[in-house]
């Protein structure tokens, strides 16, 4: 299952928002229906439905104070297994799941050694992610996007760092808030106190 997940949760940075005010408004007659629903037609993967359905079964479940950790800030949640797993799934159905993946790129480039590995490692967050027309990419400024690929020459363990901060505080400031006050949160937090249905996927 830790291999799942790894591979589920491998990215974005932005500086606006995964959903603009008009994409909301456009979204009222989605948000109105059952959140099993909107999983079922937003999550592609099987990977996906298989963890959100793990998440909700025991003996593999959250505990209620797990639940209850995740929203106490962004970090602790990032740093649960499920949490993380959740906040992938809740990203996914808001078509910004490339946040997620680039900071979980980056913190796995972060704790490499080896210059090979960081040199390959640091060419593949660079083609995911940032160059022009990437398939996962993310909106930095130009200044930004030229430093990263300056640095690609010799990778050091920072050579992300600053794209990273500013995806950690876009996911902070925006996608987190709404995850917690999201029908998957409050979904995850019954299953983990052990009421009401389990999601199905």
């Amino acid at each position: 299952m830790r291999e799942n997940l790894a591979c589920v949760l491998s990215q974005n940075m932005a500086f606006t928002d995964c959903m603009k005010p008009t994409d909301f408004a456009a979204e009222k007659g989605i948000k109105r229906k059952n959140w099993r629903n909107r999983i079922r037609f937003l999550l592609k993967t099987n990977s996906s439905k298989s963890i959100l359905h793990l998440m909700t079964t025991r003996p593999h479940r959250p505990t209620a104070d797990d639940v209850q950790q995740w929203a106490q800030s962004l970090d602790r949640l990032l740093s649960h297994k499920y949490g993380k797993a959740a906040f992938y799934i809740f990203l996914k159905s808001e078509y910004c799941e490339e946040n997620i993946e680039f900071w979980t790129a980056c913190e796995e480039f972060r704790i490499l050694t080896s210059k090979k590995e960081m040199a390959s490692k640091a060419n593949s967050i660079y083609e995911d992610f940032i160059q022009n027309e990437a398939p996962k990419e993310i909106n930095l400024d130009f200044h930004t996007k030229n430093d990263i690929a300056e640095s690609l020459h010799e990778p050091t363990t920072a050579c992300f760092l600053s794209a990273q901060r500013k995806v950690y505080s876009l996911m902070e400031n925006n996608s987190y808030p709404r995850f917690i006050y999201s029908d998957l949160y409050k979904e995850l937090s019954a299953a983990a106190r052990g009421e009401g249905k389990h999601i199905k996927s």
